[in-house]
């Protein structure tokens, strides 16, 4: 079958252990099935991955992919939770999580093969498309302003890095769920993005916000940082669930922390229950994923080098 997967890994150039072709079917397990591709979304773990973060040379060539929808074995549409415990049945209560491509392979592929545990009904109002993004960025957004900030219809949100998919996520979700949404981008188009998406208003890094809020949505990391704790209100809640500009901030910010009782938590992912939370949110609220690009399977260096270069409002989804 055809697939897109890490042949080497590069931590410099990470592209250049990419290719394009074909790979053997998916093995047959027990308790698994075979899922056939009809869309899947590109995340910055695919990049990573290439890196060698969180995959070794023993694993290549490895399938890269953590986010699909598609066809199952009885020709239901459905949607993939990525989330594999380490047993490869599902996620047990004391069992390690990884994520497609780190044990076993990824969804960038004409077909996948995952625990059946791990596969939804994909609402029918959702195209392929559109569901292919969820599980993994917006899932991670859903996930950070729900259940780890706890924020409510009322309060205000910080989403640091507009643009990126789990912050594009988290404008929408917040929008959709009444929050007063604020956003940061250093990009100009990417600030007005945000504003037709409903963020209530856009500042530069580290600029001013209109006011205090009660949750910051961080993804960024240490460029951020500071301006992220000082835009707290008291008691207010940092959910971290990335560093693209790095893990460690110049200013870690500790007397403000302390001194006004803020919280950070870290976040990753989230659960299967919390994926069809959220697919039922989206077919509920006629929210929808913002889509970057759509290319076909067989164009997919394109999407990973627009990826790479940052150029990117949303997903970049691709077609099998």
């Amino acid at each position: 079958m055809f697939a897109v997967y890490a042949a080497r890994i590069d931590a410099e150039q990470p592209l250049s252990g990419l290719e394009l072709g074909e790979r053997p079917e998916p093995d047959r397990r027990e308790g698994w099935t075979t899922v056939t591709v009809r869309a899947a979304s590109l995340n910055h773990h695919d990049l990573w991955s290439l890196r060698g973060v969180g995959l070794g040379q023993e694993s290549l060539p490895m399938i890269l992919g953590c986010d699909a929808a598609g066809i199952d074995e009885d020709g239901n549409e459905v949607v993939l939770h990525s989330v594999i415990g380490q047993t490869g049945h599902g996620v047990g209560p004391r069992e390690r999580r990884s994520l497609l491509t780190e044990k076993y392979q990824g969804t960038l592929a004409e077909r996948v093969s995952v625990p059946a545990w791990n596969v939804l009904r994909k609402p029918a109002g959702l195209s392929f498309e559109e569901a292919a993004c969820l599980p993994t960025a917006w899932l991670t957004a859903y996930r950070m302003l729900f259940t780890n900030a706890g924020v409510r219809p009322g309060d205000a949100v910080l989403v640091q890095g507009a643009g990126g998919g789990v912050a594009t996520a988290a404008i929408v979700l917040a929008k959709a769920a009444g929050l007063r949404v604020y956003a940061t981008s250093r990009d100009a188009g990417k600030r007005q993005r945000a504003l037709e998406l409903g963020a209530h208003a856009v500042v530069e890094p580290g600029g001013r916000l209109p006011e205090r809020v009660d949750a910051v949505i961080e993804t960024v990391g240490a460029a951020t940082w500071s301006h992220s704790v000082k835009s707290l209100r008291p008691g207010g809640t940092l959910v971290i669930s990335g560093a693209t500009s790095g893990p460690n901030p110049p200013a870690a910010e500790l007397n403000r922390i302390f001194f006004l009782e803020l919280r950070v938590v870290g976040s990753t992912m989230g659960t299967k229950d919390e994926l069809e939370d959220l697919l039922n949110f989206c077919a509920t609220t006629g929210v929808r994923p913002v889509v970057d690009t759509v290319l076909p399977l067989d164009r997919a260096r394109e999407g990973f080098e627009q990826l790479e270069r940052g150029e990117v409002f949303g997903k970049i989804v691709l077609t099998a």
